[in-house]
């Protein structure tokens, strides 16, 4: 690959706002993509924002967002600031006309992410959302091994995501941790089949003054169901999801490079028959068979974020984890706080829907 000091005809130019946590990463990302060409970058400290830069560059650093929307070589905009100011920000970029790309949530509310996404179809221009854990490699051959059909039916999804730490200010464990979770199974599931209610319980054991051990319970259609577990109170970190098919299970630990994916060749097979409790416990079959590790290409899943950003702004196809994904997760948070307020109540999704 001939890299060049000048953008060509077909690089998108990018402005990332925000050089804070996230942003770092954006840049990075954005700078080393062959499809991209980072013109400036946003912050309201400029000395943070030359500090990730460094010394030897030509991206122009600013302070003021109207730089960046005036700016007619900027086609898309990166957006890696704190979750009150996304829809602010978002709704701006695409009044501008251009495309955006949003850390996650997409906003603070279901229906402000719905605006934004109507804004952006009204338009043409693409929005997504930055669920960086949909681009890894293992959650990418999970989605299509399920789409193919290799697994089966879903039976129930377990995912544990726990750690120590850090306990944030602004939001409590469930907004934390819950979005990643959320997005994989947005991402692994088939069009159509998506959590139709929602139970969660949260504590607040150290008086942090929000929940930062939780438990959230998901109905999915034909009898499936999905559970996660997340914690700021975990003296160890935990990444693991079981996914459990009527052909197949899947078994992902994100923390364990040399073997992240098992799938196992096992599962329980019941006659499908008219009987009675004790026939059918007879007919019960447990199949036992082989455990495949598949090898999977590491690659940081940033640079899939960004490529697939880029793919979509050029094709007009919607990304993997486009705003209406953003809409869903919001969705399911919202129901997540009406359960913990009612005591862990069966919340009901509307699913009528997002999707098109």
């Amino acid at each position: 690959m001939t890299w060049s000091n000048e953008p060509t005809p077909t690089d998108i130019g990018v402005a990332v706002i925000g050089a804070g946590y996230w942003g770092p990463n954006l840049i990075r990302n954005f700078l080393s993509s062959p499809d991209t060409w980072l013109w400036s970058v946003c912050d309201l400290d400029v000395d943070r924002a030359h500090q990730v830069l460094g010394r030897h560059t030509s991206v122009t650093v600013t302070n003021d967002l109207s730089d960046v929307l005036s700016d007619p070589r900027v086609e898309a905009v990166a957006i890696a600031t704190p979750a009150h100011t996304h829809f602010g920000i978002a709704r701006a970029c695409l009044d501008a006309g251009k495309h955006v790309l949003v850390e996650k949530p997409l906003a603070l509310s279901s229906a402000d992410a719905e605006r934004l996404v109507g804004f952006g179809a009204e338009r043409g221009l693409v929005v997504m959302c930055d669920h960086t854990y949909c681009y890894t490699p293992a959650v990418q051959r999970i989605r299509a091994d399920i789409r193919s059909g290799s697994l089966g039916r879903i039976q129930y999804i377990d995912s544990v995501r726990i750690n120590l730490g850090i306990i944030q200010s602004d939001a409590d464990v469930f907004w934390d941790l819950l979005p990643h979770d959320l997005s994989i199974l947005d991402a692994i599931l088939p069009a159509g089949i998506e959590p139709t209610a929602v139970s969660a319980l949260g504590v607040d054991p150290v008086g942090a003054g929000r929940a930062c051990v939780g438990y959230v319970t998901m109905m999915l259609p034909g009898d499936g169901i999905a559970h996660v577990h997340v914690s700021w109170l975990s003296p160890v970190k935990i990444r693991t999801t079981i996914i459990g098919g009527s052909h197949r299970y899947v078994v992902w630990d994100d923390v364990d490079p040399a073997q992240r994916l098992s799938i196992y060749e096992r599962g329980v097979d019941v006659a499908n028959i008219s009987a009675t409790d004790d026939q059918r416990q007879m007919m019960i079959q447990y199949r036992s068979g082989d455990m495949l590790a598949p090898a999977l290409q590491e690659s940081e899943a940033l640079a899939g974020v960004v490529a697939e950003f880029a793919s979509c702004i050029r094709s007009g196809r919607a990304p993997i984890t486009d705003g209406r994904s953003g809409v869903r997760i919001l969705r399911v948070l919202e129901a997540v706080d009406a359960s913990i307020r009612d005591n862990g109540r069966l919340v009901p999704l509307d699913v009528h829907s997002v999707r098109q």
